[in-house]
């Protein structure tokens, strides 16, 4: 249920929200980021706080909150579905990073709850 969590926290490989200035999250490669354990660490670690940030990290994480409040309601279709396919690995394949964004946050399941329906669509 808390898929929609992990989609706005790693619109760090998409643009986080369409009022928010995208150039530095335009030219980032999803795929690229996912099939590369190296990279995908190092952004998530940027958005914890346990590791260094590049520009884009830092920028994505001055906007989570936000962007979790609003569920991304100014993205694009295809940021969306960005988001969606960066949910998917997470929860299938690096599930304590998962667990590690969950309980930063979203660790009273407000966000979680508040999309249920998205969060169903996406575990079609």
């Amino acid at each position: 249920m808390m898929k929609l969590l992990i989609a706005v926290v790693l619109t760090l490989v998409v643009q986080i929200e369409g009022q928010v200035d995208t150039g530095r999250f335009n030219s980032v490669n999803i795929d690229e980021v996912l099939a590369n354990k190296r990279l995908l660490a190092a952004y998530i670690k940027c958005v914890l706080d346990k590791g260094r940030c590049t520009p884009e990290g830092k920028e994505l994480k001055s906007h989570i909150t936000k962007a979790l409040q609003q569920g991304c309601d100014n993205c694009t279709d295809e940021q969306k579905e960005s988001v969606r396919k960066v949910i998917g690995h997470l929860v299938k394949n690096e599930q304590a990073y998962w667990k590690e964004l969950v309980e930063k946050y979203d660790p009273e399941g407000v966000y979680s709850k508040k999309y249920e329906d998205e969060l169903q669509a996406i575990n079609k």
